[in-house]
């Protein structure tokens, strides 16, 4: 009979959000007491101090952290986060997130997260160049190419990934351009890596708006987040012919049932950095968007959005989770018993960027690379692999499909460490 263990070091909403959910999944496929710890926890953390020397010569200690959830199915994989509410619970969340999300669709890898405690709005262009170099030095001996290999994530970019690309190649004493993906063309990133989980979540939303015999050219779309993931999202719907209605970013948002200038609103935001003041539509707070009516509800920022508070006022018929964990468990229950609205739960929604960060990490250790329309054919037969299996998996056990994408990504890791015993 196994012990379980309570984690105090990531303990935090998020981190117990993250290990319901996991609960829930083991119940309903029975997953043996001798398993179910060593597949819940963290494998393994580290936190480091990163001094940066600022513009007007003081020097600033931020607080860093990367967490290695699971190893036993390949290198861990899992973007790095800049933000100003990171927490090591939440970095844990997503790295647990992240090994089932990586498990549901196929690839060998497990699951990590990185994140730093910082606005980077706050810093100069040096300043950001000089925390990522340090914290990617303070990884030099935890990540690499069959260790670790880091993304981005909010609040950093291919050029972050970039410059933490050359710190470890430096020390090293070779090019490593397979430690991180995400890059710069130049440096080997992959053709549609930038848009791929945005493409990713557009393509599953056409799927399931077939499913429900929706014509994507009258679905209306409100998306709640419009950095990289919401907007390459909404290019992607406009693209379809959906009419997006809603977009946001953390200044709040813009409301227009007509229909918003895409193309308009990217332009603004390319020059301004936020959606403030855009004349494309009414202002609307982020909260007060989440609850319009729309067709196709998308959150695409941070996670918990979508609460017990808010849930019963939806008024969509499909929820995309384009963010990690988006829905808190209490939200959950509530939509499940209203039964009006479907769900592309997170592990799968989102799944478009580590699927195409695999496929870079592949062109980057075989020196031969694909060409955009290569990359997206692959992407999206793998999606459609996954939401087969996924939705097979709801109708076979009759679980939601959240259930259902948890319970493969988790079966096939805790089969993976029962298949390779444990170490003495």
């Amino acid at each position: 009979m196994s012990k379980a263990i309570v984690s105090s070091l990531y303990d935090s909403d998020v981190f117990r959000m993250a290990c319901r959910q996991f609960d829930q999944a083991a119940d309903a496929i029975n997953l043996p007491d001798a398993i179910r710890d060593r597949t819940k926890y963290p494998r393994r953390c580290l936190a480091v101090s990163l001094p940066v020397k600022r513009r007007d010569g003081s020097v600033t200690v931020f607080e860093g952290y990367r967490v290695q959830h699971n190893l036993s199915t390949g290198p861990s994989k899992g973007g790095i986060r800049f933000h100003q509410d990171v927490t090591l619970g939440e970095v844990a969340a997503l790295a647990m997130w992240m090994s089932w999300k990586t498990s549901l669709v196929g690839l060998p890898y497990g699951g990590a997260k990185g994140g730093v405690i910082v606005n980077p709005n706050d810093l100069s262009e040096s300043e950001l160049e000089h925390l990522s170099r340090r914290y990617m030095q303070e990884m030099v001996g935890f990540v690499g190419p069959q260790t670790d290999v880091p993304a981005p994530d909010v609040g950093t970019n291919e050029k972050i990934m970039g410059w933490m690309m050359d710190t470890y190649s430096n020390h090293v004493g070779h090019l490593a351009p397979a430690v991180v993906t995400g890059k710069p063309i130049s440096l080997g990133g992959s053709q549609g890596r930038r848009e791929a989980t945005g493409a990713g979540v557009a393509y599953l939303v056409v799927k399931y708006l077939a499913d429900l015999k929706i014509p994507v050219k009258k679905a209306t779309v409100v998306i709640q987040g419009f950095g990289n993931v919401g907007s390459e999202t909404a290019v992607a719907l406009d693209r379809y012919g959906a009419k997006i209605v809603g977009i946001s970013d953390y200044t709040g948002g813009i409301w227009n049932p007509k229909g918003i200038d895409i193309k308009k609103a990217l332009t603004y935001v390319r020059y301004q950095k936020t959606l403030r003041d855009f004349d494309g539509g009414e202002a609307i707070s982020n909260e007060a968007l989440l609850e319009q009516k729309c067709t196709v509800l998308i959150p695409a920022a941070l996670e918990r959005v979508i609460t017990d508070q808010n849930a019963p006022k939806l008024k969509c018929r499909l929820l995309a989770e384009a963010a990690n964990g988006p829905t808190t468990n209490a939200a959950d229950k509530i939509i499940e018993a209203r039964g009006d609205i479907e769900i592309i739960p997170d592990v799968l929604c989102n799944s478009g960027g580590v699927i195409v960060s695999y496929f870079e990490w592949l062109q980057n250790l075989s020196s031969f690379y694909w060409s955009r329309d290569e990359v997206l054919e692959k992407l999206f037969a793998m999606l459609d692999k996954a939401k087969d299996a996924v939705d097979a998996q709801k109708a076979k056990f009759k679980f939601s499909r959240r259930l259902a994408a948890l319970t493969l990504g988790i079966q096939r890791v805790a089969d993976a460490k029962q298949s390779r015993g444990l170490f003495p």
